[in-house]
């Protein structure tokens, strides 16, 4: 048994070492054999890497060499556009220009736009046509600056559109100053600022005694001498300063009482002045 045993092993050792020995090889296309070896396989990474590394350069190539042609077809493009345009503002020309005399005058130019756009033209607007385009400023189209009729319709639309913005805005303007004016008017009718009339300018005199009465707290002698009692106006000045000064804080109360009439508009602008003057005279 153990001899068995011993034999197998000695095989499978045997095997493996001649598995081992073997060389390794690679199978390349046409069963081609190639040897295989370690520092084969350790190369194997970088050739994929130069293989995608070229595979980008191409694809890079052939963008630019797509940008490239479609920017030369966008070109070829721009300058089909370009000579129709100017075979267009050339015939445009040659049909504005009817005395042939090489340039395009106010009056044919409106002519011509009459009839090619199907419209009526006024003299103003055709006169602002004309300064847009007219770089020369000698108040004539030459032809290097006759332009298509979509040109002229175009820029025609657009002076329709500010015109029509302009009439909007002075509209608007004109609507606000209407309601500012009424507002105004509003005011007036609360604020009493017409001519005062006589009872007014009477009243206009009455504020001024509030100083005169916080004045005369200063001239009592005045009211006491010999004279006075022959004298109406100290008399009546004399009355008038004990009513005042026997009515308590008489002198806050009147303060109080002509600064608020003061600021009434429905008093009449004398008399709201003389108020304010007398509170300035009696401070």
């Amino acid at each position: 048994m153990k001899s068995a045993t011993f034999t197998v092993t000695a095989i499978f050792a045997t095997t493996n070492a001649f598995v081992v020995q073997q060389p390794l090889s690679k199978t390349i296309n046409a069963g081609v054999s190639v040897p295989f070896s370690s520092s084969s396989a350790a190369s194997a990474p970088l050739v994929r890497m130069h293989m995608s590394a070229d595979t980008d350069d191409d694809e890079i190539e052939r963008l630019r060499s797509m940008a490239a042609k479609l920017r030369a077809e966008a070109s070829a493009l721009e300058a089909e556009k370009a000579k129709a345009m100017a075979d267009a503002a050339e015939k445009a020309f040659a049909r504005f220009d009817t005395n042939k005399d090489g340039e395009i005058s106010l009056e044919e130019l409106k002519a011509g736009l009459e009839k090619s756009l199907k419209i009526e033209l006024s003299d103003k607007r055709a006169r602002e046509l004309m300064d847009v385009f007219d770089d020369s400023g000698d108040g004539a189209l030459q032809p290097n600056e006759m332009v298509t009729i979509d040109r002229f319709k175009n820029k025609l639309e657009q002076l329709v559109r500010e015109e029509k913005r302009l009439a909007a805005e002075a509209q608007k303007q004109a609507k606000l100053e209407e309601e500012q004016a009424a507002l105004a008017e509003a005011k007036l009718a609360v604020l009493n600022e017409k001519p005062p009339t006589t009872s007014e300018k009477f009243l206009s005199i009455l504020p001024y005694l509030f100083p005169l009465m916080d004045g005369l707290a200063y001239g009592r002698f005045l009211l006491n001498g010999d004279d006075a009692a022959s004298n109406p106006a100290v008399v009546f000045l004399a009355v008038l300063y004990s009513l005042y000064r026997s009515i308590p804080l008489s002198g806050f109360i009147a303060f109080f009482a002509l600064n608020f009439l003061a600021g009434t508009p429905s008093i009449n602008r004398l008399i709201r002045y003389n108020m304010q003057q007398a509170i300035f005279i009696d401070i």
